[in-house]
Formats: C-alpha cells, sequence, structure tokens
C-alpha cells in the first residue's frame, strides 16, 4: 500500500491511498456489499454510475455461504464478483456483538453458532487472516473485541487487552506470511478500541501504533449506544495518538453529519448500511436534509429527489415515479433509491476532498449545515 496526506486543512485531510487494485482519494465513502454484493446494484452501476474505488465485504457471512475456499476457487472477490476495484473485509468483531446470542468469546478467539444451519465454528487472529487471504481483500481487518455501550470500565478493560492481544497476533501472522512471499498485495488495519473512555482509548491506540507495522489504524465500537457528542469527542482523541502518515478508517457511522464531523476531525475513510438501508425504506438524502418518498405529497411531484444532484437517477427520473415506484413495491425502486442515496455519500465525500485541497474546508462546512436549516 502506498499511501501520502495530500493537504490539512485544520484537522481535516485529503490523502491518497494506493492498493494493488485501485487509486483511493480520501475522504471516502465505502459502500457495504455484505455478500460480496451491494444490495439492489451491480458491479456495473457501481464501477460507472457510482465510480467507486473500494467496497465493503462481510468476512463472517462469505465464510459461512457460499465460503471463503469456494471464493478462492473462483479467482478471490475480485474474479468472483467482477468488481476490479478494491475490497475492504471486516474481521468477524461486529457479528460478535450484532449476533451475541449466537455468540461466545474466550481469550482465544470467538465461537459462532451460523445463522444459517446452526453449525459453530472458532473465529481466531489467524483463522479471520486465513479466511480473508482466501477472499483476496486489499484491506483486512483484524479481529477484535467490540463492547456495546454503555458498559463497565471493567467490561472496557477487557476489551482493550483482548484487543491489543489479538492485533499483536494478527500482525506477526501477516508478517510470517508475507516473509514467504504470501499476502503482499493484502493490507492489514488495526481496530482500536476502549469504548467512550478516553483514558482506555488512549491505551488502546498507543498500544496498537507501537506493534508498528500496520497498514492503517480503523476506530472501532463507536455508534454502538453512545451519544453524537461523545462519539465526536473519542473520535477528536483518538486521533491525537495515531500516526498521521497512515490512513484513519471509522468503521460502521454514518449520517452525513457523522461524516462532516468526523473528516473535521482528521477521519479518511467511513462505511455504514444507512444510505443503503434507508433507501430501501423510502428515506432518500438530498443536500438539504432528508425526505420520506412514500409520503402522499409526492404523488403529482416532478421534481428530481434533489435538483442538485447529478445521479443517474435524478437526471431521468422524478419524485412521483419513485413514489410510485415505492408504493407499488417495484423492485426496480430499490435500484434508483440505492443509486441515489450512494451517490449522494460519495459526492459529499468528494466534495469534502475537494474543499479540503482548496483550503475551504470551514466554508464547506459552514455551507453544509447552512442548506440544511433552509
Amino acid at each position: 500500500m502506498i499511501f501520502k496526506v495530500d493537504k490539512i486543512d485544520g484537522n481535516a485531510r485529503a490523502t491518497t491511498l494506493q492498493t494493488y487494485h485501485s487509486t483511493i482519494h480520501t475522504p471516502i465513502f465505502m459502500p457495504v456489499g455484505t455478500q460480496a454484493c451491494v444490495k439492489g446494484l451491480d458491479f456495473y452501476d457501481l464501477t460507472n454510475h457510482l465510480d467507486t474505488k473500494i467496497i465493503l465485504a462481510n468476512t463472517y457471512h462469505l465464510y459461512l455461504r457460499p465460503s471463503s475456499p469456494c471464493i478462492k476457487s473462483l479467482g478471490g472477490l475480485h474474479h468472483f464478483t467482477k468488481y476490479p476495484n478494491s475490497f475492504l473485509t471486516d474481521s468477524g468483531g461486529f457479528q460478535a456483538f450484532s449476533l451475541s446470542n449466537n455468540t461466545k468469546k474466550d481469550s482465544q478467539g470467538i465461537w459462532f453458532k451460523s445463522h444459517i444451519d446452526g453449525s459453530k465454528h472458532f473465529f481466531t487472529p489467524k483463522k479471520v487472516l486465513d479466511i480473508q487471504y482466501e477472499l483476496n481483500s486489499d484491506i483486512m481487518m483484524v479481529l477484535d473485541d467490540l463492547v456495546g455501550l454503555p458498559a463497565s470500565k471493567e467490561r472496557i478493560l477487557q476489551s482493550v487487552k483482548t484487543t491489543t492481544k489479538w492485533a499483536e497476533e494478527s500482525l506477526y501472522y501477516h508478517k510470517e506470511q508475507q516473509s514467504q512471499g504470501l499476502g503482499l498485495n493484502n493490507n492489514l488495519f488495526a481496530i482500536i478500541q476502549g469504548g467512550n473512555n478516553k483514558e482506555l482509548r488512549e491505551q488502546s491506540a498507543k498500544e496498537l501504533c507501537a506493534l508498528e507495522g500496520f497498514d492503517g489504524y480503523a476506530i472501532g465500537g463507536l455508534a454502538v449506544g453512545e451519544s453524537a457528542e461523545e462519539m465526536y469527542a473519542c473520535i477528536e482523541y483518538v486521533n491525537a495518538f495515531t500516526p498521521q502518515h497512515k490512513p484513519r478508517y471509522l468503521m460502521g457511522v454514518g449520517t452525513p453529519e457523522n461524516i462532516i464531523e468526523a473528516i473535521d476531525r482528521g477521519v479518511d475513510m467511513f462505511d455504514c448500511v444507512m444510505p443503503s438501508r434507508n433507501a430501501r425504506n423510502g428515506s432518500l438524502f438530498t443536500s438539504f436534509g432528508k425526505i420520506n418518498i412514500k409520503s402522499s405529497r409526492y404523488h403529482l411531484d416532478t421534481l428530481p429527489i434533489d435538483e442538485a444532484c447529478k445521479c443517474y437517477t435524478c437526471r431521468n427520473f422524478s419524485r412521483a415515479y419513485l413514489h410510485h415506484l415505492f408504493r407499488a413495491n417495484e423492485i426496480t425502486y430499490f435500484r434508483l433509491a440505492t443509486l441515489h442515496n450512494l451517490y449522494y455519500y460519495l459526492e459529499l465525500t468528494k466534495s469534502a476532498r475537494m474543499a479540503i485541497l482548496n483550503n475551504q474546508w470551514n466554508d464547506f462546512k459552514k455551507d453544509f449545515y447552512t442548506k440544511r436549516q433552509n
């Protein structure tokens, strides 16, 4: 991986990250493709209508179905899906949190009970990397111990200790593989934990950065029950302890406002299911806020979703048509709405980058909020 900081305006950063499969300009939003696809879209949409350079896939889900050996035999994620650009794969740590009724943790890893057939599986730091090597993702996340908030200091401390232990095991194993000529195009990111406790966030960040050799650092364990103000304070505090010369990734966040505030505090990379999930539920993002397309007020509305938007959907279809498709439960609605919402997120981060490069970040941020007040 090649990484460079192009410009800093305040704490906001414009950077360039180059993997084996693509060059990624940040700030960047990464669409979530849990099952090696973004729901409602194909990879023509992602490459031509949205011009994405990186998307996410889910290690846990792909391990279970169709299986990582299957994907490896079909040429890895890129050949399997025909998506030519970068993949980031998570580690299963979030699934241990979100599917907690089907999981059990110990010091060595996480036991999963498959939500598909009830079979049992044990994820260790090494096992998770072996799965991701088979997927051949460009950025691999280490296995971490994610805890929801609020939580006791003792539980958060245990999360930090376990996350550091597993990260160290992952890094050692990855270096071992690379010394044998394997995994040379697979980059490894650590995940900083610590809940909303500044002391423990600092401990986690310092311990992981001291290991050296990680290609980037993610901030995990946020948007899991804390307030927005707590999240912003945590991001700002953590970034003071992460190296300037490595990418910073905020996992699973969030709203357009969350992204703007995180960019303002030095974050480079984002992912969230919100734009695609909200699209399917009728909630569409615009430069002036959200609209609910299922509302009867759009029955005869000939305007596009957002007159300022240049996405495929807004250039070709009216609110009235989207309203009709949603009400009729037509599959076409899901594609058109998802295209719009993801385009909005991608353009938001692209415009943020241009503002940073032109020393206009503060003006851009102010204008972002002003449009929402009108």
